[in-house]
């Protein structure tokens, strides 16, 4: 591998353990050439020659290499317990792969297939899964789609628009959106579905962006308070991560908003904590137990090389209502 990649064997050491201070360029020809060259340890080899390893790989590399605290995040704790459990029932082991891994790690670690969790846009571990051959399905939908991706996804569609209905049953009539910037489908998926909604029912689109890095907490919020800015402002706001029902409470708050009185409040989470909030959020649960479940069944499937099955799926989402948007609605004679 040195010879081939022009480099020594140190640096081909470092290259594939992450170790050192190498150009990202001398990393990759490193890498190229281990690829090239066909090279695995002695562990993978003997696992080759059995025939398969009994182990699933589940990716968590949304983040790129920032080092995520995913299983203190509910949607991707609930994801994994399920995929866990459905791949346990099937006879297999599942590994939760952290962000940190090095290349080398990703370019030889044992495994029959793997679920890669929400795709990117520019996905060095999307490249290298690919790159070895192992089957591979995705948990979201991949943003530059091929035919024969296979992939398990909420309906975020159908569940954004569960969320817009929601709302104006209870009277909103300007539903602000908290959109996040980021490189997998998910943001395109809800932007798409919420200005589809808007245009249906002929209502203005009131839309604000943030960059979820380096601190989305902030960022969401100053999103926020740029749609309770305008005139006339939003009477409901939805956001899309996880703490974003938090976020836009404490924009809410600063601007000396009640919530419900004055501003009706949801978001897409599976955070169980929104249950003891004040007041109580509204939530979208995405069912990450059933899509993690779904994800391992199609995995499977992929690797046994199974035909007829559905390699596109959807989960529903739930809807969950709760104090934030209970404002009390007007009846026919103007009373509560």
């Amino acid at each position: 591998m040195a010879a081939r990649a022009g480099v020594s064997t140190a640096t081909v050491s470092n290259a594939l353990n992450g170790t050192g201070r190498l150009a990202e360029s001398t990393r990759q020809r490193v890498l190229t050439a281990a690829r090239e060259l066909g090279y695995a340890p002695a562990s993978t080899a003997r696992a080759l020659a059995r025939g398969g390893t009994g182990v699933l790989g589940l990716t968590m590399t949304t983040y790129g290499d920032l080092p995520v605290p995913y299983t203190e995040i509910p949607y991707y704790a609930g994801l994994t317990l399920g995929a866990m459990a459905a791949a346990h029932e099937r006879g297999y082991l599942l590994l939760a792969m952290p962000s940190s891994m090095s290349p080398w790690m990703w370019l030889n670690t044992p495994m029959d297939g793997v679920i890669h969790v929400a795709p990117r846009a520019d996905d060095p571990v999307r490249a290298i899964l690919r790159d070895r051959g192992i089957p591979m399905i995705s948990e979201g939908r991949p943003p530059d789609p091929h035919p024969c991706d296979a992939w398990v996804d909420a309906d975020h569609e159908a569940g954004l628009c569960l969320l817009l209905d929601h709302l104006t049953e209870r009277g909103a009539r300007r539903i602000g959106l908290s959109l996040p910037l980021h490189d997998d489908a998910y943001p395109h998926l809800i932007e798409r579905a919420y200005r589809s909604w808007c245009d249906e029912h002929r209502v203005p689109a009131l839309m604000e962006e943030y960059a979820t890095l380096p601190d989305y907490f902030t960022a969401e919020q100053d999103a926020v308070s740029r749609l309770l800015d305008r005139d006339p402002g939003p009477d409901a706001v939805i956001g899309v991560y996880s703490d974003s029902g938090h976020n836009i409470l404490a924009a809410a708050r600063h601007h000396g908003l009640r919530v419900p009185r004055d501003l009706l409040v949801a978001c897409v989470s599976d955070d169980p904590d929104y249950a003891s909030t004040t007041p109580p959020v509204t939530t979208l649960s995405l069912r990450p137990d059933r899509v993690g479940a779904e994800a391992v069944d199609l995995l499977i499937a992929v690797i046994n090389a199974c035909g007829g099955v559905d390699r596109r799926r959807l989960v529903e989402p739930v809807l969950l209502p709760r104090r934030s948007t209970r404002r009390a609605v007007p009846g026919k004679n103007g009373t509560p």
